[in-house]
């Protein structure tokens, strides 16, 4: 519904939603435990009816494999970051892998993705990784990568709705980004959002945002898991349709961001791909992209994934530990807020993605995450602390050789550090109870006269 490209029509070049042969592409709901059965991605289903487990998205693979790899990365890279609707965002130009069920009319579609892959070269150089990465799926509409997801979801709800479903809202429960990502894409297809909060703990930036997007914003005496539970039990209600990573279709579009970073290398897999772990629904999410271009063709092997957790809020780095038995936990305060969370609705699903990727959890503590954050800053860095996290998790692994100096690593930065100037400016003025920040950086004030200023100059330049 965004306007770039709106009047455009798709060149020649351009595939029906039907494969070369005349088969329509073709995608469902499965359980992911292989309960029998397959549900349409048009319904309002979050889990099996047989075995109440997640579903997950399957995509008729059979029919995909008619084009070549080949074909599909040229024309994944022929569409990229282009203007003709909707195939420039970098979710829906690989639609075909993502929700072919949708008509490009129904597209709520703000240019997500083709976020930048950067070369921390600096940061790197100082921990003795030369190959070094940051996905930086914070500069996007809403500053963090839900977009890629919420792009398809709200797409989907507005497809059901033009084929004459009763949906009066969408509804999630979130600690910030969430809520801010559905606010726009909602506000965008005309959809009323209800989003619903634990009060008091998320930054002002991210409240704001689905405030100033016309949300109903709910502020409860909770923390997320809380807000879960709520939403869960209001997503029951008849025409309420629910927002949250349970639902599998917001997946589909988040899984393009491995998808992305490989066209962006070229096809090429790196080494060890690092991302944030809260409700978890971003690893199986991760996972599926890799799976989806290792099956037809386009990649021949794997990268390692990790999951880094705040050591306030780890349930997942408890179950690795422990064999991956998990057990819920009370998540402590923690300033990556938005993976403070104790009972991850994905659990099942991320535990599955880590055993096939020979994956790795690792946590750390505040002052690691904070440190770490302010260390990458000063490198040219400005990122959410829940990156910051994934960036202690590397220090760490590398300081222990798990990560090799010839290693191509990517950590997937979450979220815009600007929604977070409150964490940033709280290390610096050492103002966050409990922390003695390394590298604190505070304005120097001095009376108005030159040579109080050139003393200052000269006691940094050395001149």
């Amino acid at each position: 519904m965004a306007g770039w490209g709106r009047m455009c029509t798709p060149p020649e070049a351009a595939p029906t939603d039907e494969d070369m042969t005349g088969a329509p592409y073709r995608a469902t709901l499965r359980c992911i435990r292989g309960c029998a059965g397959e549900h349409s991605l048009l319904t309002a289903i979050y889990r099996c009816p047989a075995c109440n487990d997640l579903l997950e998205v399957a995509h008729d693979l059979d029919v995909l494999r008619t084009r070549s790899a080949g074909s599909w990365m040229r024309l994944f890279d022929e569409r990229y970051k282009r203007t003709t609707w909707p195939y420039g965002s970098a979710v829906w130009g690989k639609k075909e892998w993502v929700c072919p069920d949708v008509a490009d009319d129904n597209i709520v579609s703000m240019d997500e993705g083709g976020t930048n892959l950067f070369w921390a070269e600096r940061f790197g150089r100082e921990i003795g990784l030369g190959d070094l990465w940051v996905k930086l799926c914070g500069n996007s509409h809403t500053g963090s990568f839900k977009d890629l997801g919420m792009t398809v979801l709200v797409s989907i709800v507005r497809e059901m709705m033009q084929r004459g479903a009763a949906i009066r809202a969408v509804a999630c429960a979130s600690t910030g980004d969430t809520s801010a990502s559905l606010a726009a894409y909602a506000a965008a297809g005309g959809i009323p959002a209800i989003v619903i909060l634990p009060r008091g703990k998320v930054s002002t930036a991210q409240l704001v945002q689905p405030l100033a997007n016309g949300a109903t914003v709910l502020a409860l005496d909770t923390d997320f898991d809380g807000c879960m539970a709520i939403v869960k039990r209001l997503s029951t209600e008849e025409g309420i349709y629910l927002a949250n990573s349970m639902n599998s279709v917001r997946l589909e579009g988040q899984k393009t961001v491995g998808i992305e970073i490989v066209q962006q290398f070229d096809w090429e897999v790196p080494d060890f791909v690092i991302i944030p772990g809260g409700n978890l629904g971003n690893v199986s999410a991760l996972g599926a992209g890799f799976d989806m271009m290792e099956a037809l063709g386009v990649t021949a092997r794997r990268p390692r994934i990790v999951v880094a957790q705040a050591a306030a809020a780890n349930p997942l780095y408890r179950a690795y530990r422990n064999d991956w038995a998990f057990e819920p936990i009370q998540a402590a305060p923690t300033q990556a807020s938005a993976i403070q969370i104790g009972n991850p609705v994905s659990i099942d699903k991320a535990v599955h993605t880590l055993r096939r990727y020979d994956g790795i959890v690792e946590q750390a503590s505040e002052a690691e995450l904070a440190d770490a954050s302010a260390r990458a800053d000063r490198t040219g860095m400005y990122h959410c602390p829940h990156t910051g996290v994934a960036l202690a998790v590397l220090v760490k692994l590398r300081a222990r050789s798990v990560i090799a100096s010839s290693d191509r690593v990517v950590v997937i930065s979450t979220a815009n550090g600007l929604k977070f100037t409150d964490f940033k400016l709280g290390y610096h003025q050492s103002t966050i109870a409990g922390l003695d920040p390394r590298i604190p950086n505070t304005p120097v004030e001095l009376p108005n006269d030159y040579d109080a200023v050139r003393g200052a100059v000269a006691a940094v330049t050395g001149h």
